[in-house]
């Protein structure tokens, strides 16, 4: 899980996204994640994607994506690991 980067897909002003934001900081993990935020509003394609949907969590190494409603313990699920 190592190589493992993580992309929140967000955008300014969005408390969903902040609450989102949160739950990852408090997520324990054996193991740092790297984690890109990215604010859709940087591309139309991303607007038209993910505008309805956000924040969405999306794995670097297989494409698989957490919708938002999600928990600590659904990022640990979305992650296939165990708390620390």
């Amino acid at each position: 899980m190592s190589d493992l980067t993580l992309t929140l897909y967000t955008t300014e002003g969005c408390h969903l996204c902040e609450a989102a934001e949160e739950i990852l900081q408090r997520t324990p993990l054996r193991v740092p994640l790297s984690v890109d935020v990215v604010d859709i509003a940087s591309s139309p394609e991303l607007v038209e994607r993910y505008g309805t949907r956000i924040p969405v969590l999306r794995r670097s190494d297989d494409g698989t994506e957490l919708g938002w409603p999600f928990s600590v313990d659904d990022v640990l699920t979305f992650l296939g690991t165990t708390p620390v």
